[in-house]
């Protein structure tokens, strides 16, 4: 059995848009969920998602816990072996209060993947494949959010070019998840149900799509 970690926020997470119990997709709807349906029985898929959470910043309001970089180490380690591990984090960047523009964005997801590189928790202590996906772009009217995402709307829409050129450079596989679905009408950043659903779907044929022969 192979096995991948799914390493995000509340999109990973299944953080609802709509007033659902406990305010999350079902197991089978969020795109982990699909992804372990389309992968089928020969792959674990470990779900990791933090809403809030960020690539590698402190959030002074929600807590440090929110840090992607300072739980990433722990996480590799408790799930290990990894063949693969997905990386979908960097909306919550785009928040006033951290301030950073599109680029350092995907500098910091360079630095959890250089992280995951010096661990080395694949299989007999290699480095497992590693896929980054660029989040959906955030959209205009975002019911009352506006205020914390202040400029994050233009900087959403740079994403996909920052993320592939740190894939391009660093040697692993991209998804812009923006080409595949779009953020809900309904609060502007989450994805609803048939979002997750496309995006799991898209994510199998990736991994799919590549060659585990001599893996």
């Amino acid at each position: 059995m192979r096995s991948v970690l799914c390493y995000g926020d509340s999109n990973t997470f299944g953080q609802t848009t709509a007033d659902d119990p406990d305010d999350r997709y079902g197991p089978t709807e969020r795109w982990p969920g699909v992804l372990r349906q389309m992968l089928g029985p020969t792959w674990l898929v470990i779900e990791e998602g933090l809403s809030g959470r960020t690539t590698v910043s402190d959030d002074p309001i929600e807590g440090a816990e929110k840090n992607g970089r300072t739980y990433l180490s722990p996480c590799l380690t408790s799930h290990k072996p990894l063949d693969m591990v997905i990386i979908m984090l960097g909306t919550n960047d785009l928040k006033v209060r951290f301030n950073k523009p599109a680029s350092e964005i995907a500098l910091g997801v360079g630095a959890l993947v250089q992280d995951v590189k010096r661990l080395r928790p694949g299989p007999d202590q290699t480095i497992p494949e590693i896929m980054i996906v660029a989040p959906p772009p955030i959209l205009m009217d975002l019911k009352g959010w506006e205020s914390v995402f202040d400029g994050g709307r233009i900087k959403s829409h740079q994403l996909a070019e920052e993320y592939a050129r740190i894939a391009e450079v660093m040697d692993l596989h991209f998804v812009d998840a923006g080409s595949i679905v779009n953020s809900s009408e309904i609060d502007g950043f989450h994805l609803d149900k048939p979002a997750h659903a496309k995006l799991g779907t898209a994510i199998a044929d990736a991994i799919e799509a590549i060659d585990w022969s001599n893996r």
